[in-house]
């Protein structure tokens, strides 16, 4: 079960910054109805990019991913070449979840020392290399290919070695694949990087990394469930209406801070989740609006001795998401030392007990410091509930958008940097704009 504990934004509990909760929803009610049936509505038009919707209902795709996982026993290490979406979800699942046997290495930049490091110390004939861009024109992600495809060449048959994950009918690699004879795996057409966990962009790396996927889509069909229904029971619209109401009061960072080692990679998928959806210059009617809050990445208990400072006596301007477990998987009790007496307050205590208190003593601190902060509770950390709370905050960003006016599925902002990168790395069809970085003494 997924479970939202929201006594810290309440004004009992932290005073004049909090809200009234039953008023807001009430208040609200109709616009979040409103935003419920038009993300339904538009989610079988190719063009609105709500096909991640659908993609954990799709059981005849997971089933081809994990025919061609079991076909491939020979895999030590699969190195996974994407960047952004290509690549932090299966991160952070895989890091939560993987119990291997088969090593994930993701390449997400273009750092030549990282990318030696994995040549110089993987067994090409045990490796196995997913290429995954939609376009197949990623600069990074594709420079790391030709990287790969070299290297694999000391194969007895490089091809074997490669998969592909990328656009079913257009774009760079799907006619390389063809002609090669690779193996192809596709992104749906109708779903953006960020959204894309759930498909073979993020299911065909954690087949390998022994992730239960059929509870993971599961888990993402039940976010759904609540989704579609009534708002009392609509988790996503409520935390997408916490979000909405702090940023109107000018709290314009969000932090998400699991109390999770093993959700240490969650925030980053997050923060491109959250960013790079809802930070727009223009709404939906082209008015210049710059919406927008700021995701930002904490861990706890490590951030307790870094970030919590700044969290609980600086500015009044973030929201505090926590995401805390109410079940450890496994525990191990604290012994008691002889000579080691003023501890004695742990012995015999349990690190989850530990960890449990360090969480709920944060999320009171920081109340108490009239700083708003409200918790994610997962009974605990399996394929199930981690693919919920994935699907969920999938979907709060798409009410957000709805909430802001804005469309939180496309990302106009990267594209011209990606157009600079290509006039300075030489690429035809941009020697016009390579002359402009030339005058401007980018060059």
């Amino acid at each position: 079960m997924l479970r939202l504990d929201l006594r810290n934004i309440s004004q009992a509990r932290i005073g004049p910054n909090g809200i009234d909760w039953t008023s807001a929803l009430e208040q609200y009610a109709p616009r979040l109805e409103a935003a419920r049936e038009a993300l339904w509505a538009r989610r079988s038009d190719p063009q609105a990019f709500l096909g991640w919707i659908e993609v954990p209902e799709d059981t005849e795709t997971l089933r081809r991913v994990l025919r061609y996982r079991g076909a491939q026993p020979w895999v030590e290490d699969l190195v996974v070449l994407g960047i952004g979406g290509s690549a932090l979800g299966a991160l952070a699942v895989s890091a939560a979840l993987g119990r291997g046997p088969v090593r994930l290495h993701f390449v997400d930049n273009v750092e030549p020392e990282p990318i030696l490091g994995l040549l110089r110390s993987l067994n090409p004939e045990k490796t196995l290399v997913n290429v995954i861009s939609k376009s197949g024109s990623t600069a990074e992600t594709m420079a790391a290919f030709l990287a790969f495809r070299r290297w694999l060449e000391a194969t007895e048959d490089w091809r074997r070695h490669v998969v592909v994950t990328t656009d079913p009918t257009q774009g760079l690699l799907r006619p390389y694949a063809e002609a090669e004879g690779l193996a192809v795996f596709e992104v749906p057409p109708a779903v953006g990087g960020r959204f894309s966990v759930t498909s073979p962009v993020g299911t065909l790396p954690l087949a390998f990394a022994g992730v239960d996927l059929e509870s993971l889509l599961a888990g993402a069909r039940k976010a759904n469930e609540q989704a579609r229904g009534e708002l009392a029971q609509n988790l996503p619209a409520q935390t997408a209406l916490i979000h909405h109401l702090f940023a109107q009061r000018g709290l314009n960072i969000v932090v998400l801070m699991p109390y999770s080692t093993r959700l240490r990679y969650l925030p980053d998928w997050f923060v491109q989740l959250h960013d790079e959806s809802l930070g727009k210059l223009y709404d939906r009617e082209g008015r210049e609006v710059r919406t927008g809050t700021t995701a930002v990445r904490a861990i706890g208990t490590t951030d307790q001795h870094a970030q919590v400072q700044l969290f609980r006596e600086g500015p009044h301007d973030k929201l505090v998401v926590f995401v805390r477990l109410e079940n450890p998987s496994e525990d191990l009790t604290i012994p008691a030392v002889r000579g080691l007496e003023g501890l004695d307050y742990l012995f015999g205590k349990t690190f989850f007990e530990l960890l449990d208190a360090e969480a709920k003593a944060t999320a009171h601190a920081l109340a108490k410091a009239q700083q708003p902060n409200f918790t994610l509770l997962l009974e605990k950390l399996d394929a199930y509930h981690l693919g919920w709370l994935l699907q969920h905050l999938m979907w709060q960003t798409a009410y957000l958008g709805e909430l802001w006016n804005i469309n939180a599925f496309d990302q106009p902002g990267v594209e011209l940097g990606k157009a600079y990168t290509y006039a300075l790395m030489g690429r035809r069809g941009y020697e016009k704009l390579a002359e402009e970085l030339k005058a401007e003494g980018v060059v």
